[in-house]
Parts: structure tokens; sequence; C-alpha cells
């Protein structure tokens, strides 16, 4: 019995380690963004750095907006693309799918979620951007080649934690549905899915986050116009993208600018969690 005391003290001590090991990570993050990022703020101006349309470093003119604004585009882009294919093909493997195709199925979107950046941006390069230059003209690389392609990208996580979510559904809630009349659809679509909306939700936000915090594949597809968004067949920067584009030379307060676009992105991603946290809570209390 002493001997599992102790062993049991010990995995408590280790599992209290690795959580403020995780917390102090997200924390040194938060310290560095903040205390590089901040003091450009102040300098630059606030409201100048949020608001401001023309980012020019030559010239000291570190204005933002227009990428805040493409950020937000491609995402709702990405989401409008891929959360219906998402969660239609996560109801088609949870309710539908016959078991002889589910294996290569679920092994091919498991493949999908391995698969680099880059390689995604090779293919919106070589198959998207031209296919999009065909059919509309232009030069192709624009704001809805980023969307369709970060749309792609978005798919394994939406598919999997969605299945995950309609798989967690007590069998009972079906039963019930298709008890008291309901057709194959209705039940899935009326009852399995509503019940499933925490996880749906969770999935969908993930989605967000990783198509807001996409690099390399949107530098390839996108364009990179540092300018506002002109319509989905122009060109168009991202927040990510410019931090990336610029860097590697950048130096001084324009350097601090691009930590403090990070910054900016980070914020983005706190706000959306913290919506999300009370949309769940609202849910909960109803």
């Amino acid at each position: 019995m002493k001997s599992k005391a102790w062993t049991e003290k010990v995995m408590q001590g280790v599992f209290f380690i690795a959580a403020c090991t995780s917390v102090l990570a997200v924390a040194l993050i938060c310290i560095f963004l903040f205390a590089n990022g901040i003091p450009a703020i102040r300098q630059i101006g606030f409201v100048k750095f949020i608001t401001g349309d023309i980012w020019r470093p030559g010239n000291e003119l570190f204005g933002i907006f227009p990428m805040i604004i493409g950020s937000i585009y491609v995402t709702a882009g990405a989401i409008i693309f891929g959360v219906p294919i998402g969660i239609l093909t996560s109801v088609f493997m949870a309710m539908y799918c016959p078991k002889k195709i589910y294996r290569p199925l679920k092994s091919g979107i498991e493949l999908m979620a391995g698969v680099p950046s880059i390689v995604y941006g090779f293919f919106g390069l070589i198959l998207i951007v031209p296919l999009i230059r065909q059919i509309f003209g232009g030069t192709g690389t624009s704001m809805l080649a980023a969307c369709v392609l970060l749309g792609m990208m978005i798919l394994p996580t939406i598919i999997g934690l969605t299945e995950s979510a309609l798989r967690a559904v007590p069998t009972q809630y079906y039963e019930g549905a298709v008890a008291l009349g309901g057709t194959h659809e209705r039940a899935i679509f009326t009852v399995v899915l509503p019940a499933a909306k925490s996880g749906v939700v969770a999935a969908i936000v993930l989605g967000i986050g990783r198509a807001i915090g996409e690099t390399m594949a949107v530098i390839m597809v996108a364009g990179n116009q540092p300018r506002m968004p002109r319509g989905i067949f122009q060109g168009v920067r991202t927040l990510t993208a410019n931090i990336v584009i610029e860097m590697g030379y950048a130096s001084g307060l324009h350097r601090e600018a691009l930590i403090a676009t990070g910054v900016v992105l980070f914020v983005f991603i706190l706000l959306l969690n913290f919506c999300v946290a009370l949309l769940n809570r609202g849910k909960n209390h109803e």
C-alpha cells in the first residue's frame, strides 16, 4: 500500500510539473509579445497602427488595417468553404459510411492533417491559381485562391472533432427520435447534431485558429499586396504573411511593428476563444 501511495504521489508531481510547464510556455509567449510589441504600438500610436491603411516601413508608415481586413476576409472565406463540407463529411462518416470504405476514408483525412503547409501551397499554386486565372482572368493569385486553399486545410480538423462529437452522443437520442416517427436524416440533423453542438463549435474554433494563423500556403497563392482588399479576385496580404515576408530584413521600429502585429493576432485569438467560452456558458445555463 505504501508503495502504491508513493507511486501515486510521484505521478501526481509529474503531472503537476507538466501542467506548470504548459502554463509557463504560454506565459513566456505572452511576455515576449507584449514586452516587445506594446512599446512599438505606443510609439506609432494605437489608432494609427490599427486603423492606418498604408504600410510603408521606409517612410515609417505602419498601418495594419489592410492586413487585419485581409485576415478576416480570408478566414471567413475558408470557413464558408470548409465548415459545411467538414460537417457533412463527418455526419457521413459517423452515421452513413459503410465499414468497407470507412478505414481508407479515415486514413485519407488523417493524411491530409499531416501534409505540410508548403505542399498545400504548391498544390494551390499549380492547380487552384491557374484555374482561377483561366475562369475569371487576372493573375489568379487572389483572396479567392487563399480562401479555397485554407478551406481545404481546415477540413481534417473540423471532420475529426465533429465526428468524435457525433459518436459521443448517446445512441438513445437517435433511437428515441426514430421511435417518435422521425426519419434517419431528421433524427440526425434535428437531434444528434444539435446534441453534439459543443464539439462542433470547438471544431469550428480550431479551424478558425488554423486558418487565421496559416502563413506559407497563403503567401504562395494570395498575391500579398499590402493594400485594402478590392475584391475576391484581387491580391491580399494577411497579418501572418506580413510578418513572415518582412521579418527577415526588418530592424528597429520596423521589426518592433511586426512583433506588434503578432500581438494583434494573439489578441484576436484570445477574443475568439473568450466569445466561444461565453457562448457555451450561456447555452449550459439554458
